[in-house]
């Protein structure tokens, strides 16, 4: 029950209400009218009715919203990824979605726990046994993205009292070396692929080290064949869907720093103009059998129909497999194009520009191994610098 009345402090009229938290904890709340103790009390007290009145309305809506203590945490999971569908991005809520129904709500689900039980040692132990299976440290990260996302709202709603994944000591990610192509394998890819569906694609990766969803989402309109420019600011992604695989196209990039002009270089204007010629006689002999979806997009089949994200990763893998090719991923163009780049004396502040990464600790915890060149630089000038000598003894 509620207890009210009007005080005044520093001159000031204040509402303070009293009431028993959910452990029966009596607890005042203060809030200022605003207004001048000098004959203003009935005014405060008009004020404090209202006030009382909507926060016993908020009580009572926090309590049938909490949810009882026996709600398994998979169930919570899966009604608070309900509530903030809205509030994400159609991808993003494809990955929470899918990692809740198929990795963590069946782990869960199998040892019956709940919302109110569940403590930092038994997500801990979901973490191990993920890393155990031989599950990616990437996607145990994403995993710890959502439970802790999800319990931060708990926490919030006065579901419970803390996070517990708050608490959690996040697997150590092992540092990854990224197969590349060198200068002779990368030209030794571009003679096998010639005339190949997905040899745009693969060249333009090659050479602007592009993400996946940044080549597939390249336009026509965002290249200036006038100004020599290029410019990366639309994607084109896979997501899983209510249990179905959908491609996103949007004008949106990974970050902020992903969307970047480049300059257009000579032969990769060359080609391009090639291909839109290919592309214009393509719909002239396909006439209406020419999908017309995808028309400002660079990267479509003989047909006009875009390339899908995991045909060109597959593609890739029967291209290498074919000509007995070193085996790298579609990705490791992007890698291969770094390490050409570091390899004839860019800096790493300059590749990631080029490589549109949010962060330099990102471009150098990758690529800082490749950087060969630059600890020689600083092995001489070192030694120029201290110019050791020692002695020889005995004329030796």
């Amino acid at each position: 029950m509620l207890k009210g009345n009007v005080q005044e402090k520093r001159g000031y009229l204040h509402t303070v209400i009293s009431y028993k938290d959910e452990n029966g904890v009596r607890k005042k709340k203060w809030q200022s009218t605003g207004l001048t103790a000098n004959g203003n009390i009935r005014k405060a007290e008009a004020i404090l009715k209202e006030r009382m009145e909507a926060f016993e309305l908020e009580l009572k809506q926090k309590q049938s919203d909490k949810p009882n203590e026996d709600i398994l945490f998979s169930k919570f999971l899966s009604n608070w990824l309900a509530m903030v569908k809205s509030t994400l991005l159609i991808t993003t809520y494809g990955g929470y979605q899918y990692f809740i129904e198929q990795r963590i709500n069946p782990y869960f689900d199998e040892k019956k726990m709940t919302l109110q039980k569940i403590t930092t040692k038994d997500i801990q132990e979901y973490y191990n046994t993920m890393l155990t299976k031989g599950t990616k440290w990437n996607s145990v990260v994403k995993h710890h993205v959502i439970i802790r996302k999800a319990l931060d709202y708990a926490v919030k709603m006065d579901y419970i009292p803390s996070n517990p994944a708050a608490r959690i000591e996040t697997p150590k990610r092992q540092k990854y070396i990224a197969e590349h192509y060198n200068q002779d394998e990368l030209n030794q890819l571009f003679e096998v692929i010639k005339g190949d569906p997905a040899e745009v694609a693969i060249i333009l990766t090659a050479y602007y080290g592009l993400r996946r969803s940044e080549v597939l989402g390249l336009k026509w309109s965002a290249i200036d064949f006038k100004e020599k420019t290029l410019c990366i600011r639309h994607t084109v992604c896979k997501t899983v869907l209510d249990g179905q695989q959908i491609v996103v196209q949007k004008d949106t990039t990974k970050n902020k720093a992903s969307i970047r002009t480049l300059p257009l270089i000579p032969e990769i204007e060359e080609l391009l103009l090639e291909t839109k010629k290919q592309q214009e006689a393509c719909r002239k002999k396909a006439k209406g059998s020419y999908c017309k979806d995808y028309l400002d997009y660079v990267c479509v089949d003989s047909l006009g129909v875009l390339l899908k994200p995991d045909y060109l990763t597959q593609h890739f893998e029967i291209i290498i497999k074919k000509n007995k090719l070193k085996k790298i991923r579609y990705h490791d163009l992007r890698h291969s194009c770094a390490s050409l780049l570091l390899a004839n004396g860019v800096s790493l502040k300059e590749i990631q520009d080029w490589l549109g990464h949010s962060d330099y600790s990102t471009t150098a915890n990758i690529y800082s191994h490749l950087e060969y060149g630059a600890k020689l630089k600083s092995a001489g000038k070192i030694s120029e610098t201290l110019n050791l000598k020692r002695e020889k003894k005995d004329g030796k």
